[in-house]
């Protein structure tokens, strides 16, 4: 079917006196703030975009028989969507009197949740028109019934559409919400059959060298010559017989003996960093803070039973403090697991995220939530999980989708429902960190060849929820060290492009290579630029989209902030898969990034004291600022990062691959803001900047 691919303390506790007074003083002086008493408007609501793109009338097939089934979601809008939005913005912002000011839960869900009447008038109206209630939360109600049900409950009668993977069927317009409930309804999920998932952008160096490769790269090879360079005879040196990396710094060990690349004398790939390094040379370690009072939450699908023994282990075998006895806790229901098949294994996605929040913040709490797939709608219940309960203080997502994609693009209710639990998060002081992708621009040529994307794009475009004004998108670099301690040397942007040694290691296979995997991010299309961003992010890059669309208004320009990421200066894991044995191995992609940024903000309320909640706001009070943020730069000699040798064992062979790294698609780091690190990666002044 089509689908729309998605590639994952201490607060300020307002008691309910003081929360009552705080929302009505404040109502008194911003009238957006009130709550939502108006009556139910006289008119419909036609909810855009439920009628998907892909189902034109020349794809038209026929009409839904009236006995099918059907589900769909209807998201609740609650009693103040305005209110909400703008109370999140004010306690995110230093600027404002309410800085800081964070709601409970309970009144949280008092001021801006659905009310018992607008839950009884979305029941009354589905049950009405014939449809049958499966379950109720505070965030939506849950229906299922026939096509015919469907039909009146929504105004619009549904057909089939012939597409590229088959006949599927959709509504024939855009839905229509009968006056009555138009107050009560946000949006409505599932009317078509389009699967909106998402997709892991973690990415195992292992896994990623032994994939076959694919047509484009085949296509790649065979269009550009081998590129030979005479070996010095009078010195014959060799390649050495095992994998082999540079252990004490970048350039700490130069590969010999295969012919020259894009430079001379290469250097051998770093071995893998481990959280110590990492630790090290982004400044916690001394700074002296290790996350202590404050819970990072961790977003994947289903659960890993090994996790904190994995954990465990690994820190272990490293240096690094184990968790102690209920540091780590998990909410995960295996029983509930559904479309493992579809959405495959996210052991390996868990175990990073896991491990990289342990290893940046050594004394944090760490809660794992696993959902029940990889599909919106449970990704989504396992967020809203961690907002109606504050399960935690910064929560990690390494997963995203695009938005625009060849079978259909995301439903606006995806968007819609996550943009309302991320503000009601940053309300409870809550804030959330998403990776920003691992295919460049995420343009079709970029899908083409890159180790990690999605074939479905037919755009560059950012992806979700990464373009949400609501959340801390993080991009990803690659990280130079000086020495094996960690000391910090140098970044480029997360970008790699590769050519492989011939087998008689004579010639390079294309050369220049070929695009493979890089850093996400650019300039979202259907998202307005965040107040935040307004002084900081140049005008030349938000009026124009990913896709080169031109804006009279500025647009939400991704990632915000970025971390060490990139697949060749690796970030090393340690997991026991399904079946196996335990084992560790080098990871790549923004899936590092995300949950790297998440530990450092734990590490940043305890040097604050308490809560931060929605972060940007602050990152962007201290952008340009060089004691705080690594400018990162793909300026020509920019540091040491240049092109790198992998040398491996790819399915039982010895390997050799030849790198070329800050070369991202259709994105590149440059001095200020770009849309590949955002604002830069965090100095050893970061942290200090959040001590009171």
């Amino acid at each position: 079917m089509p689908a729309a691919k998605r590639s994952r303390l201490s607060r300020i506790a307002v008691a309910a006196p003081a929360a009552a007074l705080v929302l009505g003083t404040l109502a008194i002086a911003n009238p957006a703030f009130a709550a939502d008493t108006s009556a139910a408007p006289s008119a419909a609501k036609e909810l855009p975009g439920t009628h998907p793109a892909w189902a034109t009338p020349q794809a038209d097939a026929g009409a839904v028989p009236n006995g099918t089934p059907g589900t769909a979601r209807v998201y609740l809008a609650g009693q103040d969507p305005a209110g909400l939005a703008a109370y999140a913005k004010a306690v995110s912002s230093q600027d404002s009197p309410l800085f800081g000011q964070f709601l409970s839960t309970a009144d949280a869900k008092a001021k801006f949740g659905a009310t018992d009447a607008q839950v009884k008038a979305v029941t009354d109206w589905v049950t009405g028109a014939g449809l049958k209630v499966e379950s109720v939360t505070t965030h939506y109600v849950q229906v299922s019934g026939d096509t015919a049900a469907l039909a009146k409950a929504f105004g619009t009668q549904f057909r089939n559409y012939r597409t590229a993977d088959g006949t599927h069927k959709a509504p024939a317009a855009d839905a229509v919400v009968p006056a009555g409930v138009a107050n009560a309804v946000l949006a409505v999920q599932g009317l078509a059959d389009q699967v909106n998932k998402a997709s892991s952008q973690a990415v195992s160096a292992a896994s990623a060298e032994a994939a076959p490769a694919t047509a484009a790269q085949k296509a790649a090879r065979a269009a550009a010559p081998d590129v030979a360079a005479p070996v010095d005879t009078k010195a014959p040196a060799a390649l050495p017989t095992v994998p082999t990396c540079s252990e004490d710094g970048y350039d700490s060990l130069i590969a010999k003996g295969a012919p020259a690349g894009y430079e001379k004398n290469e250097p051998f790939a770093p071995c893998s960093y481990t959280t110590a390094q990492l630790r090290k040379a982004y400044g916690v370690t001394a700074s002296g803070y290790s996350g202590k009072g404050a819970t990072v939450a961790i977003v994947d699908a289903y659960g890993l039973g090994t996790m904190e023994a994995d954990a465990n282990h690994f820190s272990t075998a490293h240096g690094d403090k184990p968790f102690a006895p209920g540091q780590y806790k998990e909410v995960v229901t295996p029983a509930n697991f559904v479309h493992q098949a579809e959405c495959g294994d996210w052991s390996g996605e868990e175990a990073l995220d896991v491990e990289m929040v342990h290893g940046l913040a050594q004394d944090a709490n760490v809660v794992y939530v696993g959902a029940n797939s990889c599909y919106d709608a449970d990704l989504s219940d396992a967020l809203a999980n961690i907002v109606d309960h504050h399960l935690a203080d910064v929560v990690s997502n390494s997963w995203g989708e695009i938005t625009h994609g060849k079978s259909g693009d995301l439903d606006p209710a995806v968007m819609a429902a996550d943009d309302q639990l991320f503000e009601l998060g940053a309300t409870e002081g809550i804030g959330f960190t998403v990776s920003a992708g691992d295919c460049g621009d995420n343009s079709p040529a970029a899908a083409a060849t890159g180790v990690n994307c999605q074939a479905d794009t037919n755009q560059a475009q950012t992806q979700w929820p990464s373009a949400s004004p609501w959340v801390t998108a993080v991009g990803g670099t690659a990280l130079e060290l000086m020495d094996k301690k960690g000391t910090y040397a140098d970044e480029v942007s997360m970008g790699d492009q590769r050519s492989v040694l011939s087998a008689d290691q004579k010639s390079w296979s294309p050369m220049p290579g070929f695009f493979y995997f890089g850093s996400g991010g650019g300039v979202s299309k259907d998202v307005a630029q965040p107040w935040y961003q307004a002084d900081v992010v140049p005008d030349s890059i938000s009026h124009t989209a990913a896709d080169g669309t031109k804006s009279a208004t500025p647009l939400r320009a991704t990632p915000d902030i970025a971390m060490s990421g990139d697949l060749v200066a690796a970030t090393l894991v340690g997991y026991t898969p399904a079946g196996g044995a335990y084992s560790e191995g080098g990871y790549g992609g923004t899936s590092v990034s995300s949950p790297e940024v998440a530990g450092m903000l734990a590490n940043a309320i305890q040097a604050r004291g308490h809560a931060i909640g929605f972060a940007n706001p602050a990152l962007y009070k201290r952008a340009n600022n060089d004691s705080i943020f690594n400018d990162v730069d793909d300026a020509p000699n920019h540091g040491k990062l240049g092109n790198v040798v992998d040398l491996g064992v790819v399915n039982g062979a010895l390997k050799v691959r030849l790198y070329k790294i800050g070369a991202d698609y259709g994105l590149k780091a440059t001095e200020g803001y770009d849309t590949v690190t955002g604002l830069g990666s965090p100095n050893k002044g970061f942290l200090k900047s959040f001590a009171k």
